[in-house]
């Protein structure tokens, strides 16, 4: 199933509203890493706020099934439904001057805000599929990663979590949901660091697709994908050590490649256990 050409069948049927300017087609269709699970994720920008009726005519125009509907919640507007080839479309619907504000706050704040840092992730790989010299204006705002969002990437995401302080009482204890909730919160913080170290917009909140962004990274630990693997899904005691080596290990790069970055308090936050 050619994915990309549907997208494009998909996005005529919404440029057909007038309040639409901007449309990129993002995820994994728009990196090429798409296979037999993969929906196609559309980003609609408007002029104006889209009314109930203004988002559901694309649906019904294929004959689509509706699978989630939300309403204005955090500045978005969102629905998946399947059309009737029982190919699922994920849209995200925003306001231009939203897209503005969010690329502004990233870029200019440095803002560590996940959603608003996946939305610029998406302009800035994703395929313009309708107003591409709006795309582009927008694509030029964020070609460039900004050094204040590396190092604020860094200094938040290295405070890593409480419950990481608690890990060997929660082994001891065999309180495995707890613990796993822990280790996993803890690899997402490392590849926070990691995305800022290397200058990479984060795509998604759970960091999606791990095996191809480590691939994208050119500062990173050795052998990173086959290790928080097996930190994943291996003996839990020697998941303990190795992240904890890990950690070691990637502290060692920031103080690299960012020696004027004062991380001295994480680094000691990191240390207490109990």
């Amino acid at each position: 199933m050619d994915l990309f050409k549907k997208a494009i069948d998909m996005s005529k049927i919404y440029t057909e509203n007038t309040k639409v300017e901007a449309i990129i087609l993002a995820g994994s269709v728009s990196r090429n890493l798409q296979d037999d699970y993969s929906d196609i994720e559309l980003h609609i920008f408007w002029s104006s706020s889209p009314t109930d009726e203004d988002r559901q005519y694309p649906i019904k125009k294929v004959k689509g099934t509706i699978l989630s509907y939300h309403p204005y919640e955090e500045e978005e507007w969102s629905e998946a439904y399947l059309n009737q080839d029982g190919i699922k479309f994920e849209i995200s619907s925003f306001l231009s001057t939203t897209v503005e504000r969010f690329i502004s706050d990233v870029m200019d704040n440095y803002r560590t805000d996940l959603e608003k840092q996946c939305l610029v992730a998406s302009i800035h790989d994703g395929i313009s599929l309708f107003g591409k010299e709006k795309i582009n204006q927008l694509k030029n705002k964020v070609v460039k990663y900004p050094s204040g969002l590396s190092k604020q990437m860094i200094s938040k995401n290295l405070w890593l979590s409480n419950g990481w302080n608690n890990r060997k009482a929660l082994l001891s204890r065999k309180d495995w949901l707890m613990l796993y909730n822990v280790i996993c919160g803890v690899q997402k913080k490392l590849f926070g660091v990691l995305f800022g170290l290397n200058h990479m917009y984060v795509h998604h909140p759970d960091y999606k697709w791990m095996q191809y962004n480590i691939k994208s990274m050119q500062i990173k630990p050795e052998n990173l994908y086959e290790r928080m693997t097996k930190i994943l899904i291996g003996n839990p005691k020697n998941a303990i050590d190795e992240l904890e080596v890990l950690i070691a290990e990637v502290i060692m790069l920031v103080e690299e490649y960012n020696p004027e970055l004062n991380i001295s308090n994480q680094k000691n936050h990191i240390g207490y256990t109990k």
